[in-house]
């Protein structure tokens, strides 16, 4: 098998994966991140170049986020809500479309009355950035069993290592 056919399928396979896990684990409300999904690959006389594109929160939902005041649901996450890098208020805005989507709303507990979405929204992110979220890993996954099933001769000849490649690939 050729260097260019087996990337290909390498790439094909990862992004199809990568997809499939993200309904397998119901996190196509939007169907955003799904639709955002792409995988290149590119090969030259003494070299090879493998890209992947998806939405900016696709990294953060697959290696999970640590919390403010926690990190046990990431520990070995790069991510961190409360580091002032990310952009001011998208996690509320991301989860009351969420919640919007569901038609999810909690209820008071003396009352039994519904909250609002905005409500609802607000405690589950409060929750979040105190506590984090884990990492589902759908992209993750499906790249490194991918990249088991790469020709050995490929490998070898470009000297690969599994995370230098992660690395290198997420755009």
């Amino acid at each position: 098998m050729s260097v260019e056919i087996a990337l290909k399928k390498f790439v094909d396979v990862v992004v199809k994966q990568s997809k499939n896990a993200l309904i397998k684990k119901d996190r196509n409300v939007s169907k955003s991140l799904y639709n955002s999904i792409k995988g290149k690959s590119k090969v030259s006389k003494n070299s090879f170049e493998i890209s992947f594109e998806m939405e900016s929160y696709g990294k953060f939902l697959d290696k999970g986020v640590k919390g403010k005041s926690s990190s046990l649901k990431a520990p070995d996450s790069d991510f961190q809500f409360g580091s002032g890098t990310g952009k001011e208020g998208g996690l509320t805005e991301g989860i009351l479309k969420w919640v919007t989507r569901r038609r999810f709303q909690f209820r008071e507990k003396e009352t039994g009355q519904f909250l609002s979405y905005e409500s609802t929204a607000f405690l589950i992110t409060r929750s979040i950035y105190l506590t984090g979220t884990k990492p589902t890993e759908f992209f993750t996954k499906p790249f490194n069993a991918a990249f088991k099933k790469l020709p050995d001769e490929i490998i070898k000849s470009y000297a690969l290592e599994v995370n230098t490649l992660l690395k290198n690939s997420f755009q």
